[in-house]
């Protein structure tokens, strides 16, 4: 493996832990910076509304800086946003923090892939985009509980520093190792990406991306404050917990592939909506005992990113179909669908907490989970009825012929 790629990796490490850590440190935030838990909410919404604009937006505006430049200018803004973080004097602060890291993410992960597949033969192509997302993977796994860990002992705001340091380790391996003329193609303009949208099926697979991880984070924004308040762990076990979770997110990210190959995206993202919709539920019921919402959390885990991998093929299948000149651009727009759907889960569920009472995010949240399986199924029944999409290799044989 180049070193670059590993520069890539941590960066992506860093990236995924600050997006997902602030779960785990709602509570703590809320009291110290004497905000109610829905406001603490925020805090995922608009950092993953950041990333939802920073993607599309800034990727298009940045096209023509070179790309060790453009790597090296993100690390500085995502170790500046995680500083600001770190010494945020107030919540509107800490909320500019937020966005200006989110906006960071969004660029990075849309130019990461070329980077990382220049720096290795072409036929390694999708294994060095594997490796640099691993980063997120492995986030999931130990930097997310790590960084609650260091929040629930030491402070929220040495989490951010943590974080920092991690900035600067990927700045500087990124600045030593990464070469300087890597080769790209201008990013689509933001009239391409407009013209993506504009295609009725693509929208109806990104509704049901932003839908289903709308439903499941309107209950995953608030899990530290359910494991608290509901069912009454100290603060030093919620990392633990979400240890548990990060384990079984890796173990569903390579189940969740292996049923789309299997099963095809639609059959894959059926079983895993009405599979997650059904844990979300029981969460209702089992929020109170703290043996049963750990086995809860533990199957969560296995499906909350399991329909990943079927989701980003259906929508470069149905790009290839119908946008085949534009299906990075379709690609890199589920990525925002996606990130759409956190902040928009993360807001509803705050206002559910506000309103109702935080036991209620889990049935709420199923029932949106059910409005994205019923998506996928109008979705099955326009693929039977209209032309199968091709296939990459498929299209490419075609052509040849």
């Amino acid at each position: 493996m180049p070193i670059a790629l590993l520069a890539l990796t941590i960066s992506a490490f860093a990236i995924g832990t600050t997006e997902f850590v602030i779960v785990g440190l709602l509570p703590t935030i809320a009291a110290d910076l004497h905000v109610t838990l829905p406001s603490a909410g925020l805090l995922v919404s608009l950092y993953a509304l950041g990333v939802a604009i920073g993607a599309p937006v800034l990727t298009a505006l940045t096209g023509k800086l070179p790309r060790k430049i453009l790597l090296l200018a993100l690390m500085v803004l995502f170790t500046a946003g995680n500083l600001l973080a770190w010494q945020a004097p107030g919540y509107e602060s800490l909320v500019a923090a937020r966005i200006l890291t989110g906006l960071a993410h969004g660029v990075f992960f849309s130019i990461g892939s070329t980077i990382a597949t220049s720096l290795v033969p072409k036929e390694k192509a999708a294994s060095a985009i594997a490796i640099m997302f691993t980063g997120l993977t492995v986030a999931l796994v130990t930097g997310v509980p790590l960084g609650t860990f260091i929040g629930q002992h030491f402070g929220w705001r040495e989490t951010f520093l943590a974080v920092s340091a991690l900035g600067v380790i990927a700045f500087i391996g990124s600045l030593l190792f990464v070469p300087a003329g890597i080769r790209h193609t201008k990013p689509a303009s933001l009239l391409a990406q407009a013209q993506v949208l504009a295609q009725p099926r693509l929208l109806l697979v990104y509704a049901m991306t932003a839908v289903g991880y709308g439903g499941s984070f309107i209950a995953f924004t608030f899990l530290a404050p359910i494991l608290q308040k509901v069912a009454g762990f100290g603060e030093s076990a919620v990392g633990l917990v979400m240890l548990v979770y990060g384990v079984s997110v890796a173990v569903g990210n390579i189940w969740g592939g292996k049923l789309a190959d299997r099963r095809g995206p639609v059959g894959a993202l059926k079983i895993i909506f009405l599979g997650l919709a059904a844990v979300l539920l029981v969460l209702t019921f089992t929020a109170p005992n703290k043996w049963l919402v750990v086995l809860t959390v533990l199957l969560w885990g296995a499906v909350a990113f399991g329909n990943v991998a079927g989701l980003q093929v259906y929508v470069v299948q149905q790009a290839e179909h119908y946008t085949p000149r534009a299906v990075d651009v379709a690609s890199g727009l589920n990525i925002a669908a996606f990130n759409l759907g956190i902040a928009g889960g993360a807001w509803g569920g705050g206002h559910i907490v506000d309103s109702l009472g935080l036991v209620h995010t889990g049935w709420i949240g199923a029932l949106v989970v059910l409005v994205a399986y019923g998506l996928t199924v109008l979705s099955g029944r326009l693929d039977e009825r209209a032309p199968r999409p091709v296939a990459t290799g498929e299209r490419v044989r075609v052509a040849a012929h």
